[in-house]
């Protein structure tokens, strides 16, 4: 595994609320698991816009 790096995030009551119980109920070990999920899940998403963007027809063929 890659070395973990600390950094400072603040968030809402209400997320940690709702983060707080997903650990209570097992879906994961802890908040910073949610947090990495969550990140990972976002750039995954992100990352394959970007891509599908760059593939684009471009405006020249189109007209």
């Amino acid at each position: 595994m890659a070395k973990m790096r600390i950094i400072s995030v603040q968030l809402p009551q209400g997320l940690l609320n709702a983060m707080d119980q997903l650990v209570r109920k097992g879906v994961y070990p802890n908040r910073s698991e949610i947090i990495r999920e969550a990140i990972r899940e976002l750039l995954k998403k992100e990352l394959y816009q970007l891509e599908t963007e760059e593939r684009s027809t471009p405006d020249y063929i189109l007209k």
